[in-house]
């Protein structure tokens, strides 16, 4: 890929700066251009005229009509009878011109009152990734294994029936934004794909593909709930605020998995950087010598927030306090006591991913500490690798998301299926403020809007992308409105795809089940 899985996944995690206001008439509009036969999916009939995009040339860069077909699950103890849904709905401007095809997959169990049947809206992140994550590894009907233990980039793409699959107890409706899966754009130009790569942007063309898709299936009585992973945690909150406000759709809880909510905690100067990952490399470091759970980790969250960031906070100036954060830092994570004298005890992720196995010539995951490869360059003074918690799991994701697509559900667009765009990634626009990116602000609007809407947040114990404990810190923010009742962080075995390993997959599955309820 163009660029490392961790940098297409979350946005690298750098310094982003928050997205400009859409110019007005820049959203997703209602009214769609008129069709001659048949309207586009998911819209109604009728609107303005179309003179700066003919039908012509949008129709050629049209996904094929949706596909439906009927599916049965054969699982331990239980048989699910489903109805499977491959397509698109087409988003417009308000001039009525198309902008956008959005590719979604939805499954509805069959024979289920559909005004009680909670729907659940599921996405990723990135920007630049599809919804295959969790699809294919968490959610979904059918299941890749993706231990990155044991996965490489030769593995057969062999799915099997998803046992730990939610459909028991919600339908399900997969969104890959533009320029992900086979989502893509209609519209030509800059204009268009600078409105639609930009958080706001992105955050309206979602919320708009919710609501349509509810209104195509008359589903908008339903209870629904939204999912997002990684950069999700930037676009759930805001996803739900815009459904709340803008879109006139109610949400009874939002899941977040593995989420980044604020950029300004992980890069440039800010301390609380440190903080925050602290607890997960001393976790890498002790799983090393038996199972680790966070219970097991109460003694070293109680040091990052207490007498390390004291200490942290006093500085180099204080030579004293330096050595001795330094000392319990090399202590915690196992790693030379010189080199963390050297980095004053202030590992950022890529020195930790390099140095804690060095001597073996090894770094470890980003997406999941606790695995690791061979440095391709270990003798060289610049770090030049890759993810080995990540990066092996491109290939049979890929061509798992075709076969489903394609042979199972019987929709087959031309071109080919993005799992990771690094385009996207590159022309992503955060904006030109002074603020990065953040959502705890819509998260405490969404939760003083509504008593009754709730928050599960959900992490790896082992994952450097987005460290459980840097959300830990931000969740302990929120008012006294935000109560346990409401508000629950769960942290599991595992990277940032924790579900990949079977007992955290379904002691999350158990959550988000009690969620629902």
């Amino acid at each position: 890929m163009a660029a490392t899985f961790a940098a297409l996944r979350c946005a690298g995690l750098a310094l982003a700066l928050l997205a400009l206001s859409l110019a007005a008439g820049a959203r997703a509009d209602d009214a769609p251009p008129p069709q001659p036969a048949a309207t586009p999916s998911g819209q109604k009939a009728g609107g303005r005229g179309d003179t700066a995009n003919p039908p012509a040339a949008a129709e050629q860069h049209r996904l094929p009509p949706d596909s439906t077909t009927r599916q049965t699950l054969a699982l331990p103890g239980r048989t699910l009878d489903f109805t499977a849904t491959a397509g698109s709905i087409r988003l417009f401007n308000d001039k009525g011109e198309p902008q956008a095809d959005i590719a979604y997959t939805a499954y509805q169990l069959d024979g289920a009152d559909q005004r009680n049947r909670p729907v659940t809206f599921v996405f990723n992140g990135g920007p630049g990734a599809s919804s295959a994550w969790l699809q294919f590894g968490n959610v979904g009907p059918w299941r890749l294994p993706i231990n990155a233990e044991a996965v490489t980039s030769s593995a057969a793409p062999d799915l099997m029936p998803n046992a730990e699959t939610w459909l028991d107890f919600t339908d399900l409706v997969f969104i890959d934004p533009v320029g992900t899966g086979y989502s893509r754009f209609v519209a030509t130009g800059e204009d268009v794909r600078k409105r639609f790569f930009s958080i706001d942007g992105d955050v309206n063309s979602i919320a708009l593909t919710i609501r349509r898709w509810l209104e195509k299936f008359d589903r908008l009585l339903s209870p629904k709930f939204v999912a997002g992973e990684s950069y999700g945690g930037i676009r759930g909150p805001k996803i739900v605020r815009e459904l709340q406000t803008e879109q006139g759709v109610g949400v009874k809880g939002l899941i977040l998995i593995s989420p980044v909510l604020d950029f300004r905690e992980y890069s440039g100067s800010s301390l609380l950087q440190y903080v925050a990952s602290l607890p997960t490399m001393a976790a890498v470091a002790r799983e090393k010598k038996g199972s680790v759970t966070r219970a097991d980790m109460a003694d070293v969250e109680h040091y990052a927030r207490g007498d390390f960031l004291g200490d942290l906070v006093k500085g180099p100036a204080d030579t004293e306090a330096t050595t001795r954060l330094a000392d319990r830092v090399a202590a915690l994570t196992g790693i030379d006591q010189a080199v963390s004298r050297r980095l004053d005890g202030r590992f950022e992720v890529s020195e930790f991913r390099r140095e804690f196995d060095r001597r073996n010539g090894k770094v470890t995951g980003r997406y999941d500490a606790s695995v690791s490869g061979f440095d391709p360059y270990p003798d060289s003074s610049f770090h030049h690798f890759g993810d080995p918690s990540g990066d092996p799991l491109t290939a049979p994701l890929t061509s798992a998301a075709v076969d489903v697509t394609t042979r199972k559900l019987n929709w087959r667009p031309d071109g080919s299926y993005q799992l990771l765009d690094g385009a996207v990634s590159k022309a992503w626009d955060f904006g030109r403020g002074l603020n990065p990116a953040e959502s705890i602000s819509q998260l405490r609007q969404i939760l003083a809007l509504d008593p009754k809407l709730k928050l599960l947040v959900a992490h790896g114990l082992f994952d450097l992308a987005t460290p459980y404990f840097g959300s830990k810190i931000l969740l302990d923010q929120l008012p006294a409105y935000a109560s346990p009742e409401r508000v629950k962080l769960v942290v599991y075995p595992g990277g940032h795809m924790f579900y990949s390993r079977d007992a955290s997959r379904l002691a999350f599955r158990g959550e988000v089940q009690a969620l629902m309820k």
